[in-house]
């Protein structure tokens, strides 16, 4: 690496802010100090835009880092300016059926899979839109876990007709004894989370399904349990780097960072559980939109955005005609697209008019999908989403996600 690149210790090198062309994609991982602590800003594959550099100004900064090893990729970068965004998406045609396969799949957790245990059911890896097996296996043919699978890059998944055998595969993880107690606490911690996607999924494709709403309150009151019985467990129940975007597990994300600021605002055990509910269910009326606009790459077209927007009213529609859904959990779902500004959809409500759940589920509806991996788009790091949402000034209740950065504050 050239010397041209002052070290700063902790394996980085400083970097001129003035050196990040706008427009061009980021090849190395980008880090500030923040109160003379290093702190990841940018990701990798990311698109350095002009809001990302705004940033950069409004904080005052003149320098950025990155790290020794990237020393490379950073020559490169700077020999190679024109690294600029063209199309990186593939072929409509291709994406249609990228969207239809991968709603064959079902994301799973790597943390759960314990080397050396057998599973009967093949394991795919999904890097970008393609999926390759990494483990093929059936009843009569179980292969054990190795690091071919640990190892792999992108999302682990199986195929969903194969979710069943994934449920009895969790039981058996949890039973296994040569697993430390802090192993079997945190894997305690993540079949609940996998247990949510799986409920998120089934109601997705049933959206009316009351059996599937009923257990949504089951699972949300264990939410609230292990977040009560250890406070950090709610890194262990957000699905964090995922490569890609899945509504069901979008659905949990939410619903858990909800819980989570819901009892750092000392909301009692019944509001966090509605609160939970409505936020777990926000997006239930995305059953109603073809899954080639859900997963389209780009901008939506005129009709494409209605559709999206009008998944808030289907869901609206679908929860008030459950019986198994309570009428109170409703404005998480309803208004999480709402703005303090009055800028929100459906309903345009502003200031006092948005509820509590509608401000908590707002807010962290926006963070996780911005730090959400697409095929098309890098996703954003913790402490720059948070600086995005900051920045909507006066959409977002300041209260709040004041709240909620410090309930994040240990996020990587």
């Amino acid at each position: 690496m050239s010397t041209r690149y002052r070290e700063i210790g902790a394996g980085h090198v400083a970097l001129s802010v003035a050196k990040l062309q706008v427009g061009t994609r980021l090849p190395f991982d980008v880090y500030i100090k923040d109160g003379g602590v290093v702190k990841p800003l940018f990701n990798k594959g990311m698109i350095f835009s002009r809001i990302a550099h705004s940033v950069l100004q409004e904080k005052g900064l003149s320098e950025i880092y990155i790290l020794a090893e990237s020393g490379a990729s950073l020559d490169s970068y700077i020999a190679h300016s024109a690294l600029k965004e063209g199309s990186v998406l593939e072929d409509p045609v291709a994406f249609m059926n990228y969207s239809h396969t991968k709603d064959k799949y079902f994301q799973i957790e790597r943390g759960l899979l314990v080397a050396g245990t057998a599973v009967s059911f093949s394991i795919y890896a999904q890097d970008r839109m393609r999926f390759h097996e990494v483990a093929q296996a059936s009843d009569a043919s179980p292969v054990k876990i190795d690091n071919s699978v640990l190892q792999a890059v992108g999302d682990l998944c199986i195929m969903s007709a194969d979710v069943p055998k994934y449920h009895e595969y969790l039981k058996t993880i949890a039973a296994v004894k040569s697993l430390s107690p802090e192993d079997a606490a945190r894997v305690k911690t993540l079949a609940v989370k996998e247990n949510a996607k799986v409920v998120m999924k089934e109601l997705l494709q049933d959206p009316r399904s009351g059996q599937a709403i009923k257990k949504t309150g089951q699972i949300v009151n264990n939410m609230i349990d292990s977040i009560l019985e250890n406070r950090d467990t709610i890194y262990d129940l957000v699905s964090l780097k995922q490569y890609d975007y899945y509504t069901y597990t979008h659905s949990v994300n939410v619903g858990v960072l909800s819980i989570g600021l819901g009892l750092a605002v000392n909301l009692d055990r019944t509001q966090t559980t509605l609160l939970g509910m409505g936020a777990m269910l926000h997006d239930v009326g995305k059953s109603a939109i073809p899954s080639e606009i859900l997963n389209k790459q780009g901008k939506l077209d005129d009709t494409e955005y209605m559709l999206i927007k009008n998944h808030v009213v289907e869901g609206e529609k679908i929860l008030s005609s459950n019986a198994e859904f309570p009428p109170d959990a409703l404005p998480a779902a309803l208004q999480h697209h709402e703005k303090l500004t009055g800028r929100g959809y459906p309903g345009g409500l502003s200031g006092k008019g948005i509820k509590l759940f509608g401000r908590i589920a707002a807010i962290a509806d926006c963070y996780d999908a911005l730090t959400t991996r697409r095929p098309y788009k890098a996703p954003m790091a913790p402490f720059y989403a948070l600086s995005i949402i900051a920045k909507e000034t006066g959409d977002y209740d300041p209260e709040l996600l004041k709240i909620f950065i410090k309930m994040l504050g240990k996020i990587k």
